[in-house]
């Protein structure tokens, strides 16, 4: 009587507990409609949205599931959802437009003259490519857009 009591309460609070994931998943684009922008990254939590993740960054069927859901996030911007995925080295969090990094600083100090400064040292979410002259830092070029809301553009994609 205890065991199956017990069994039944734990079901219902996993029934419970699975049933906003499932209710995400069906008003993600319905919740970013309404809110407009948000800028917090969250996980894609539902398993409904791999396929999508899938086709959207190009992954190979042999690619597991679990991987794309795990290296994939969405946002909120103008209304509509958004999907990034880590991949390699990729950044889902805002981009940083800095004009002095202190990474870059440091590198160029032990390696003046050196024709570029590695995202290593500079980080992956800079939007600029950098190089040294002499013992100083110095930006090359802009290489990647930034969107509206302060992330690097390219790494986004629209869930339609």
């Amino acid at each position: 009587m205890f065991r199956s009591t017990l069994a039944s309460i734990l079901l219902l609070i996993a029934a419970a507990t699975a049933a906003p994931s499932l209710a995400h998943a069906e008003n993600l684009v319905a919740r970013c409609a309404k809110v407009g922008d948000d800028d917090k990254t969250k996980p894609i939590c539902p398993a409904t949205l791999v396929p999508k993740a899938r086709e959207l960054f190009g992954f190979s069927p042999q690619t597991p599931n679990a991987i794309i859901r795990k290296g994939t996030s969405y946002r909120c911007m103008g209304g509509k959802a958004w999907l990034c995925n880590v991949g390699a080295n990729l950044v889902c969090g805002k981009a940083n437009a800095a004009q002095s990094l202190p990474g870059a600083t440091a590198f160029c100090k032990d390696n003046p003259g050196s024709d570029v400064v590695p995202m290593a040292a500079t980080g992956h979410d800079t939007i600029f490519e950098w190089k040294c002259v002499g013992p100083n830092a110095q930006i090359v070029r802009q290489v990647v857009t930034v969107d509206s809301r302060g992330f690097i553009a390219e790494n986004w994609k629209p869930l339609d």
